[in-house]
């Protein structure tokens, strides 16, 4: 029997792919919201059984409030956070909100599934390798741990990163190019140098890693930050016909 779920996540494309998927395999989704701000207000309205919330930072501080209120005023609804490979810290954080389970960014499908299923049923949803992992952290913590999300953001361009951004919010080229003040032959080209250098084959594969590593959160920034922007330009283009 399908599940009434909600997925909320500050990503719209994330959160629209997943939407999609779970309702090819038989799930009523009742929303794929963003920003997860907004989340706890129209779980409490809908009132599912599973809430999916995705976060890019789950140890940050007052991340998971929504969680507290969903659980406060909706007692009954299951939350299972999607987020990035977790710390010890967040692990604790999700469940100590009122979480059902923590399942990763780049889970498949199944998983995510299995997941909302074991919560639903009232049982914590975290794979084990999960728990090992952060335990093995907890024992023998990483002197400098390695920050993928910063080391992928040191590969792109200030452009680069601003087109990365453009293609998680969902934007097609001619958006992406309006946006930018650019040719959609350009932004194309843009997206392409992105795509390659992360090491994935598609622009849902650059969203999901971009985050789970948190990439995204760094990159959000005004866009003065370009100003200082050393790549060339190209010179002044015409729109595509």
């Amino acid at each position: 029997m399908g599940v009434r779920l909600m997925v909320v996540d500050d990503h719209r494309l994330l959160a629209e792919a997943l939407a999609s998927a779970l309702k090819l395999r038989g799930h009523r989704v009742l929303a794929a919201a963003a920003p997860a701000a907004g989340a706890a207000e129209l779980v409490i309205s809908r009132a599912p059984e599973v809430c999916l919330l995705g976060t890019a930072t789950p140890a940050e501080p007052g991340m998971f409030d929504p969680v507290v209120k969903i659980k406060r005023e909706r007692p009954q609804v299951a939350v299972v956070v999607l987020g990035p490979v977790p710390s010890p810290r967040g692990i604790a954080a999700a469940f100590a909100a009122g979480a059902s389970g923590y399942v990763r960014h780049d889970e498949r499908i199944e998983g995510v599934e299995r997941a909302i299923m074991k919560a639903r049923a009232g049982e914590a949803a975290v794979a084990p390798q999960l728990l090992q992992g952060a335990f093995s952290e907890l024992l023998n913590p990483a002197a400098q741990p390695d920050d993928e999300g910063q080391r992928l953001l040191q590969m792109l361009t200030p452009r680069e990163v601003e087109v990365l951004v453009r293609v998680a919010d969902g934007e097609d080229t001619r958006l992406i190019a309006a946006g930018m003040g650019i040719a959609p032959s350009t932004a194309r080209t843009h997206v392409q140098r992105v795509l390659m250098k992360l090491g994935v084959g598609s622009r849902l594969e650059a969203a999901a890693l971009a985050a789970r590593t948190g990439l995204l959160d760094r990159a959000e920034r005004p866009a003065a930050a370009y100003a200082n922007d050393t790549e060339t330009q190209p010179g002044p283009e015409s729109p595509e016909e």
